[in-house]
């Protein structure tokens, strides 16, 4: 047998970090980033555009989040339950901030796209995006491009459009933006109305559904509201009847960077971007956290966030402690929009110790376990978090592990592990004796993986 040292063990424990703490990384070699296309604008360049495309979205949010009630109002607004903001505040907005009722309709679908508010228990409150805009360019680059990915909910779809055939609209877009990116960042909007008629026609074939019948084209209509949406987000040049469509330098680079992760998951070794949420994890379990997150954005780059956050968490809600603790880790990358769905399994026990410290996170604090987690809650994610490494890691990470309990001594410790109701108690035990070096210790807790086999008090 060969000694691994601390460097290259398959697991990495974090006291204050159980989502990585369940990782299993292996030395990689990290390869350089890929680089923009020539004439991208620097990081710092495409931010100021960003912030020039949300500047009324974040004067709104600033207003709901406080200016607005050193004008009077003495608490946050509270949108109707579609999260539209009401006509008195809506009126009253416009009015403080100088903007037409239309503008402030706009902005305000736009802050909420973008994560610069949040809807919680029926008020409105600023996003952790908010706090950190004027300070970092990246959280800048990210709320933008949650809105660039939301286009479709920021107009209205012509009256009376067939859904499926919006759906397959939407579906196809991706398309049409990449080959203006290929084409330099233009093409005549003709081609552009052909392609998105062979992208749908090819859709309802693979679904094998009938063609279109054959009354009024409803297509252009469909292709000018996707123009008129994109134009909204700040991805398309505005355009007039006869000119090319073209891609704004955000846009471009938009379509770059996710072109660039489907073709990273694309060359991967297995092909992540079409497997499962859990073999997506597992495979991930091999990876530093670079790689693993470039693997996690091109897998949700390929599907609708919903979906993806939904497999996430069943994947989550399975046995292997591992794949609990990686799958929200790749909820980190999803960001504000897995919020509601992370709430929502708050109350799943095995779940409800990752989802109040990613909800922490989301904040924008360092959580610590002591602050956010009963006693029980934090002996329960110790257990699991033991579990991982018993089943993935090396003897003495699990011997190591003992240090981050939040118990005192060893007895205290196994009286709570045995209260908790882990699954998986009597074998993280029985692990944990077989790895410890101090007889007397392993005795102890052999003894309790005994009596917690056997129902003894």
């Amino acid at each position: 047998m060969t000694s691994r040292s601390q460097r290259d063990t398959r697991l990495r424990l974090v006291t204050r970090q159980p989502i990585t703490a369940v990782r299993r990384a292996t030395e990689a070699r990290r390869s350089r980033p890929p680089r923009p296309p020539e004439g991208t604008p620097a990081p710092a360049e495409l931010a100021a555009l960003a912030r020039l495309v949300l500047a009324d979205a974040v004067r709104l949010a600033r207003w709901a989040d406080g200016e607005g009630r050193r004008g009077g109002r003495t608490s946050p607004p509270r949108p109707e339950p579609n999260g539209i903001l009401p006509a008195p505040e809506l009126r009253r907005a416009a009015e403080s901030l100088g903007l037409t009722d239309h503008r402030v309709r706009a902005a305000w679908n736009h802050a909420r796209l973008a994560g610069l508010v949040e809807l919680h228990d029926g008020t409105a409150r600023s996003g952790w995006r908010l706090r950190a805009w004027d300070r970092d360019d990246t959280a800048v680059l990210r709320g933008w491009v949650a809105l660039f990915d939301a286009w479709s909910l920021c107009r209205t779809a012509p009256s009376g459009s067939d859904p499926s055939l919006v759906a397959e609209v939407i579906e196809a877009v991706p398309q049409l933006l990449s080959l203006l990116h290929l084409s330099s960042g233009t093409a005549p909007a003709p081609a552009l109305l052909d392609l998105l008629r062979q992208r749908v026609a090819e859709l309802r074939t693979e679904r094998h559904e009938p063609p279109a019948d054959g009354g009024a084209d409803p297509l252009p209509a469909l292709l000018d509201w996707t123009w008129e949406a994109l134009v909204s987000v700040g991805a398309l040049r505005p355009r007039t009847d006869g000119e090319d469509v073209a891609l704004t330098a955000l846009g471009n680079w938009a379509v770059w960077v996710k072109l660039e992760q489907i073709c990273v998951a694309a060359q991967s070794p297995a092909g992540h971007i079409e497997q499962s949420a859990e073999d997506l994890l597992r495979a991930c379990a091999q990876y530093s956290p670079g790689p693993a997150r470039v693997e996690y954005r091109a897998w949700l780059a390929a599907r609708p966030v919903a979906q993806a956050v939904s497999e996430l968490l069943d994947a989550a809600r399975g046995d292997d402690a591992l794949l609990r603790g990686l799958a929200f880790e790749a909820l980190r990358t999803v960001g504000a929009p897995a919020e509601a769905a992370v709430r929502a399994v708050v109350d799943e026990p095995r779940l409800r110790p990752y989802a109040l410290l990613w909800l922490a996170e989301q904040q924008g604090g360092e959580p610590e376990q002591t602050a956010l987690l009963t006693r029980e809650e934090a002996t329960w994610l110790w257990v699991d978090t033991a579990a991982a490494v018993a089943d993935h890691g090396e003897a003495h990470l699990l011997v190591g592990h003992l240090e981050t309990a939040v118990q005192e001594s060893l007895p205290a410790l196994l009286d709570e592990v045995r209260a908790t109701g882990h699954p998986r108690t009597v074998q993280v035990l029985i692990a944990l004796a077989a790895a410890h070096p101090d007889p007397a210790l392993a005795k102890a807790v052999r003894r309790a993986a005994f009596e917690v086999h056997h129902g003894a008090e």
